[in-house]
């Protein structure tokens, strides 16, 4: 059966997480509860790289300074850009590194402790507040760190929702994230941000998809369509 249409239902969207838990297991982040800042910084890093080099820029920062916003405050752009050359565009990241850490400080008081209760929509206005802080990069803080019920959105989310015909192709951020938190349970939220994650990196990807031997083949329009009878 193909399903074909924008609206999908929640039945097929349970079928389709649970055919995603068969294919890669029990899938677990490996910084969930983290320190927010940590989480904040990991994410800034993140930015057009891979997770190898994400994590290899991190631990050098943390070798140089204590990623805190006091240490990184005080830190020169120059000083964080050598700390995290490996993970690319350091000039722009330390840029908003320290810019960042130092309005948390300010504004703050040198924490972020706001993600674990002010009420959602307060928390995510003053994290999308904070200097080079979207709302991808808000929802990872306060799904990884505080456990807070959101879906993030990142290239690979938005590559698989819009080729399960989810949303339509170009459907603004909040507009996505409401229709699939809408689709899923709360308790699964994670699971689904790091299994639409999985899959577009080994199946649906940006170029030369993998869509003859995508677990959720049938399911998918998209795929369904540049395949057809050779399924």
């Amino acid at each position: 059966t193909i399903y074909i249409g924008f609206l999908m239902d929640y039945s097929t969207a349970s079928r389709i997480l649970e055919k995603l838990k068969f294919e890669f297991g029990a899938l677990r982040p490996t910084h969930v509860k983290r320190d927010p800042f940590e989480t904040l910084i990991r994410t800034i890093l993140s930015q057009s790289t891979s997770s190898i080099n994400t994590e290899r820029a991190f631990k050098r920062l943390a070798k140089r300074f204590k990623v805190s916003p006091g240490k990184l405050a005080e830190a020169s752009i120059e000083d964080i850009e050598s700390a995290i050359r490996i993970g690319g565009l350091q000039r722009n990241k330390a840029k908003v590194i320290k810019a960042v850490s130092k309005e948390i400080l300010e504004r703050f008081g040198g924490n972020l402790d706001f993600v674990y209760t002010a009420e959602l929509d307060e928390a995510r206005e003053k994290l999308m507040s904070l200097p080079g802080v979207g709302p991808k990069t808000c929802d990872v803080v306060l799904l990884f760190s505080a456990g807070r019920p959101v879906i993030p959105v990142d290239t690979h989310v938005r590559r698989v929702s819009e080729r399960l015909k989810i949303v339509e192709e170009g459907a603004g951020y909040e507009e996505l994230r409401k229709t699939l938190e809408s689709l899923f349970k709360v308790e699964d939220y994670l699971t689904v941000h790091l299994a639409f994650i999985a899959l577009g990196r080994k199946y649906c990807r940006a170029r030369k998809p993998r869509c003859r031997s995508c677990p959720i083949i049938e399911f998918c329009v998209t795929g369904s369509k540049t395949f057809g009878a050779r399924l």
